[in-house]
Protein backbone atom coordinates (compact mmCIF):
# COMPACT_ATOMS: atom_id res chain seq x y z
CA UNK A 1 0.00 0.00 0.00
CA UNK A 2 1.36 3.86 -0.40
CA UNK A 3 2.21 6.31 1.98
CA UNK A 4 -0.60 6.40 4.94
CA UNK A 5 0.67 9.84 5.43
CA UNK A 6 -0.20 11.22 2.54
CA UNK A 7 -1.86 14.75 2.18
CA UNK A 8 -4.07 13.45 -0.90
CA UNK A 9 -5.26 10.41 1.32
CA UNK A 10 -8.77 10.79 2.00
CA UNK A 11 -10.03 7.62 3.33
CA UNK A 12 -7.41 4.36 3.65
CA UNK A 13 -9.43 0.95 4.58
CA UNK A 14 -7.12 -1.97 5.98
CA UNK A 15 -7.79 -5.56 6.50
CA UNK A 16 -11.48 -4.58 6.70
CA UNK A 17 -13.78 -7.85 7.92
CA UNK A 18 -17.42 -8.54 9.35
CA UNK A 19 -19.11 -11.59 10.69
CA UNK A 20 -22.72 -11.91 10.63
CA UNK A 21 -23.26 -15.27 12.75
CA UNK A 22 -20.51 -17.31 11.66
CA UNK A 23 -20.67 -16.27 8.35
CA UNK A 24 -18.07 -13.67 6.88
CA UNK A 25 -19.56 -11.49 4.48
CA UNK A 26 -16.07 -9.60 4.36
CA UNK A 27 -13.12 -10.69 4.55
CA UNK A 28 -9.63 -8.53 3.99
CA UNK A 29 -10.88 -5.74 2.31
CA UNK A 30 -8.21 -2.73 2.01
CA UNK A 31 -8.45 0.10 0.02
CA UNK A 32 -6.88 3.38 -0.31
CA UNK A 33 -8.81 6.52 -1.62
CA UNK A 34 -7.45 9.79 -2.47
CA UNK A 35 -8.59 13.64 -2.28
CA UNK A 36 -10.75 14.31 -5.43
CA UNK A 37 -10.94 10.99 -6.97
CA UNK A 38 -14.25 9.19 -8.48
CA UNK A 39 -13.67 5.60 -7.93
CA UNK A 40 -16.44 2.66 -8.40
CA UNK A 41 -16.80 -0.17 -6.45
CA UNK A 42 -18.15 -3.23 -8.41
CA UNK A 43 -19.26 -6.41 -8.54
CA UNK A 44 -22.09 -9.27 -8.47
CA UNK A 45 -25.37 -9.04 -6.08
CA UNK A 46 -24.03 -10.53 -2.78
CA UNK A 47 -20.71 -9.95 -3.28
CA UNK A 48 -20.08 -7.34 -0.40
CA UNK A 49 -20.37 -3.73 -1.68
CA UNK A 50 -23.22 -2.64 0.63
CA UNK A 51 -21.91 -4.48 3.53
CA UNK A 52 -18.57 -2.15 2.66
CA UNK A 53 -20.91 1.10 2.64
CA UNK A 54 -22.88 0.09 5.94
CA UNK A 55 -19.45 -0.38 7.69
CA UNK A 56 -18.00 2.58 6.16
CA UNK A 57 -20.87 5.03 7.04
CA UNK A 58 -21.10 3.79 10.69
CA UNK A 59 -24.08 1.02 10.68
CA UNK A 60 -22.70 -1.86 10.84
CA UNK A 61 -19.54 -2.05 13.25
CA UNK A 62 -16.70 -4.15 11.59
CA UNK A 63 -15.36 -7.25 13.27
CA UNK A 64 -11.84 -6.59 11.95
CA UNK A 65 -9.75 -3.90 10.46
CA UNK A 66 -9.43 -0.30 10.45
CA UNK A 67 -11.17 2.59 8.80
CA UNK A 68 -8.99 5.57 8.65
CA UNK A 69 -10.49 8.99 7.63
CA UNK A 70 -9.04 12.38 6.88
CA UNK A 71 -11.41 15.58 7.06
CA UNK A 72 -11.09 18.75 4.84
CA UNK A 73 -9.03 19.81 7.57
CA UNK A 74 -6.70 17.61 7.20
CA UNK A 75 -7.29 16.02 10.75
CA UNK A 76 -6.96 12.41 10.18
CA UNK A 77 -9.33 9.77 12.73
CA UNK A 78 -9.90 6.21 12.73
CA UNK A 79 -13.49 5.59 12.83
CA UNK A 80 -14.20 2.44 12.81
CA UNK A 81 -17.28 2.01 15.29
CA UNK A 82 -18.50 5.40 15.53
CA UNK A 83 -22.33 5.90 14.38
CA UNK A 84 -23.69 7.45 11.47
CA UNK A 85 -24.59 10.78 12.78
CA UNK A 86 -20.78 11.47 13.90
CA UNK A 87 -19.50 10.34 10.99
CA UNK A 88 -21.96 12.92 8.66
CA UNK A 89 -21.17 15.50 11.03
CA UNK A 90 -16.88 14.74 10.12
CA UNK A 91 -17.87 14.63 6.51
CA UNK A 92 -18.90 11.11 5.36
CA UNK A 93 -22.68 11.04 3.72
CA UNK A 94 -23.73 8.20 2.03
CA UNK A 95 -27.52 7.07 0.12
CA UNK A 96 -28.46 3.86 -0.23
CA UNK A 97 -30.15 1.80 -2.54
CA UNK A 98 -33.51 1.20 -1.51
CA UNK A 99 -34.07 5.10 -0.89
CA UNK A 100 -34.67 6.64 2.17
CA UNK A 101 -36.12 9.69 2.19
CA UNK A 102 -38.66 11.86 4.86
CA UNK A 103 -41.79 10.60 2.36
CA UNK A 104 -44.47 12.56 4.02
CA UNK A 105 -41.98 15.91 4.39
CA UNK A 106 -41.64 18.58 1.91
CA UNK A 107 -39.04 18.48 -0.86
CA UNK A 108 -37.66 21.39 0.77
CA UNK A 109 -37.52 19.94 4.21
CA UNK A 110 -35.77 17.14 3.45
CA UNK A 111 -32.73 19.50 2.68
CA UNK A 112 -33.53 21.34 5.54
CA UNK A 113 -33.34 18.87 7.82
CA UNK A 114 -29.87 18.12 6.35
CA UNK A 115 -28.30 21.78 6.67
CA UNK A 116 -29.50 21.44 10.59
CA UNK A 117 -26.07 20.23 11.45
CA UNK A 118 -24.83 23.53 10.41
CA UNK A 119 -26.60 25.95 12.32
CA UNK A 120 -24.91 28.70 14.22
CA UNK A 121 -28.02 29.48 16.47
CA UNK A 122 -29.27 27.73 19.39
CA UNK A 123 -33.39 27.65 20.55
CA UNK A 124 -32.77 30.59 22.57
CA UNK A 125 -32.25 32.54 19.32
CA UNK A 126 -35.03 30.88 17.52
CA UNK A 127 -37.51 31.48 20.57
CA UNK A 128 -36.27 35.02 20.29
CA UNK A 129 -35.34 35.31 16.14
CA UNK A 130 -32.54 36.59 17.34
CA UNK A 131 -30.04 38.20 14.42
CA UNK A 132 -27.55 34.63 14.34
CA UNK A 133 -31.53 32.68 13.85
CA UNK A 134 -32.13 35.20 10.88
CA UNK A 135 -28.99 34.56 9.30
CA UNK A 136 -29.61 30.63 9.63
CA UNK A 137 -32.41 30.68 8.23
CA UNK A 138 -31.49 33.12 5.37
CA UNK A 139 -28.55 31.28 4.20
CA UNK A 140 -30.56 27.68 4.52
CA UNK A 141 -33.19 28.86 2.45
CA UNK A 142 -30.37 29.91 0.03
CA UNK A 143 -28.64 26.85 0.46
CA UNK A 144 -31.57 24.94 -0.61
CA UNK A 145 -32.71 26.70 -3.37
CA UNK A 146 -29.37 26.27 -5.19
CA UNK A 147 -29.22 22.39 -4.41
CA UNK A 148 -33.10 21.59 -5.70
CA UNK A 149 -31.73 23.82 -8.78
CA UNK A 150 -28.47 21.57 -9.40
CA UNK A 151 -30.83 18.77 -9.59
CA UNK A 152 -33.55 20.53 -11.24
CA UNK A 153 -36.08 19.78 -8.70
CA UNK A 154 -36.77 23.27 -7.56
CA UNK A 155 -40.32 23.86 -8.69
CA UNK A 156 -41.60 21.01 -6.82
CA UNK A 157 -40.25 22.46 -3.35
CA UNK A 158 -43.44 21.96 -1.79
CA UNK A 159 -44.71 18.90 -2.80
CA UNK A 160 -44.30 15.85 -0.41
CA UNK A 161 -41.21 13.69 -1.47
CA UNK A 162 -43.31 10.44 -1.61
CA UNK A 163 -44.96 12.22 -4.55
CA UNK A 164 -41.45 12.70 -6.55
CA UNK A 165 -41.25 10.38 -9.15
CA UNK A 166 -38.79 7.74 -8.30
CA UNK A 167 -35.80 9.40 -10.90
CA UNK A 168 -36.18 12.48 -9.20
CA UNK A 169 -36.43 10.77 -5.64
CA UNK A 170 -32.81 9.51 -6.49
CA UNK A 171 -31.83 13.22 -7.19
CA UNK A 172 -33.43 14.09 -3.97
CA UNK A 173 -31.40 12.04 -1.84
CA UNK A 174 -27.86 13.04 -3.37
CA UNK A 175 -29.01 16.60 -2.84
CA UNK A 176 -29.87 15.86 0.81
CA UNK A 177 -26.41 14.06 1.14
CA UNK A 178 -24.85 17.21 0.13
CA UNK A 179 -26.46 19.00 2.17
CA UNK A 180 -24.18 18.23 5.01
CA UNK A 181 -21.10 19.16 3.55
CA UNK A 182 -19.68 15.96 3.34
CA UNK A 183 -16.04 15.76 2.12
CA UNK A 184 -16.33 11.81 0.92
CA UNK A 185 -19.90 10.74 -0.69
CA UNK A 186 -21.01 7.39 -0.83
CA UNK A 187 -23.46 6.56 -3.72
CA UNK A 188 -25.29 3.27 -3.33
CA UNK A 189 -26.49 2.55 -6.91
CA UNK A 190 -27.48 5.63 -7.32
CA UNK A 191 -28.59 4.96 -11.14
CA UNK A 192 -30.60 2.13 -9.67
CA UNK A 193 -34.54 2.20 -11.22
CA UNK A 194 -33.91 4.54 -13.95
CA UNK A 195 -33.74 5.03 -17.48
CA UNK A 196 -31.28 5.56 -19.89
CA UNK A 197 -32.25 9.79 -20.50
CA UNK A 198 -31.87 9.56 -16.22
CA UNK A 199 -28.68 7.88 -16.19
CA UNK A 200 -26.90 10.25 -18.74
CA UNK A 201 -28.32 13.02 -16.86
CA UNK A 202 -26.90 11.43 -13.64
CA UNK A 203 -23.71 10.52 -15.01
CA UNK A 204 -23.07 14.45 -15.72
CA UNK A 205 -24.40 15.87 -12.44
CA UNK A 206 -22.12 13.05 -10.28
CA UNK A 207 -19.01 14.16 -12.39
CA UNK A 208 -20.31 18.36 -11.77
CA UNK A 209 -20.56 17.97 -7.84
CA UNK A 210 -17.42 16.16 -7.25
CA UNK A 211 -15.53 19.00 -9.05
CA UNK A 212 -17.90 21.30 -7.72
CA UNK A 213 -18.26 20.77 -4.37
CA UNK A 214 -14.95 18.97 -3.99
CA UNK A 215 -16.29 15.73 -3.22
CA UNK A 216 -14.24 12.68 -3.00
CA UNK A 217 -16.84 10.01 -4.48
CA UNK A 218 -17.18 5.89 -3.78
CA UNK A 219 -19.68 4.93 -6.04
CA UNK A 220 -21.57 1.44 -6.34
CA UNK A 221 -23.31 0.67 -9.19
CA UNK A 222 -24.25 -2.02 -11.73
CA UNK A 223 -25.10 0.31 -14.85
CA UNK A 224 -21.28 -0.25 -16.26
CA UNK A 225 -21.80 2.55 -18.96
CA UNK A 226 -22.11 4.80 -15.84
CA UNK A 227 -19.06 3.42 -13.92
CA UNK A 228 -17.50 3.24 -17.23
CA UNK A 229 -17.87 6.33 -18.31
CA UNK A 230 -17.26 8.46 -15.00
CA UNK A 231 -14.78 6.56 -12.56
CA UNK A 232 -11.18 6.59 -13.51
CA UNK A 233 -10.17 3.66 -10.84
CA UNK A 234 -12.51 0.60 -10.47
CA UNK A 235 -12.53 -1.97 -7.09
CA UNK A 236 -13.63 -5.34 -7.67
CA UNK A 237 -15.13 -7.16 -5.01
CA UNK A 238 -16.21 -10.73 -5.02
CA UNK A 239 -17.71 -13.03 -2.42
CA UNK A 240 -16.36 -10.05 0.12
CA UNK A 241 -12.82 -9.96 -1.35
CA UNK A 242 -11.37 -7.94 -3.91
CA UNK A 243 -10.79 -9.97 -6.87
CA UNK A 244 -9.07 -6.76 -9.09
CA UNK A 245 -8.57 -3.14 -9.29
CA UNK A 246 -7.37 -0.69 -12.19
CA UNK A 247 -8.24 1.69 -14.73
CA UNK A 248 -12.04 0.88 -16.31
CA UNK A 249 -9.97 -0.69 -19.39
CA UNK A 250 -7.68 -3.02 -17.40
CA UNK A 251 -10.84 -3.92 -15.74
CA UNK A 252 -12.88 -4.94 -18.40
CA UNK A 253 -9.93 -7.56 -19.95
CA UNK A 254 -9.03 -8.97 -16.61
CA UNK A 255 -10.02 -12.23 -16.83
CA UNK A 256 -11.18 -13.10 -13.34
CA UNK A 257 -13.49 -10.22 -13.11
CA UNK A 258 -14.94 -11.38 -16.99
CA UNK A 259 -15.89 -14.75 -15.44
CA UNK A 260 -16.91 -13.45 -11.90
CA UNK A 261 -18.66 -10.61 -13.42
CA UNK A 262 -19.18 -9.24 -16.20
CA UNK A 263 -19.10 -11.63 -18.33
CA UNK A 264 -17.39 -12.21 -21.94
CA UNK A 265 -20.13 -9.59 -23.87
CA UNK A 266 -20.03 -6.96 -21.17
CA UNK A 267 -16.54 -6.87 -21.12
CA UNK A 268 -16.43 -6.40 -25.46
CA UNK A 269 -18.76 -3.04 -25.25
Amino acid sequence: MSDRHSPDLRLRVHDLSIDFGGLKALSGFSCEIYSGELVGLIGPNGAGKTTVFNMLSGIYIPTGGEIEFRDRKNNTYLVKGLGPAKLNSMGIARTFQNIRLFTKLSVEDNIRIALHQSRASNPVDALFRLKRFRIDEERMRTQTKELLSLFRIEQKKDELAMNLPYGEQRKLEIARALASNPSLLLLDEPAAGMNPQETEELMKIISFIKDEFRLTILLIEHDMRLVMGICKRLLVLDYGRIIAAGTPQEIRQNPAVIKAYLGTEAAGE
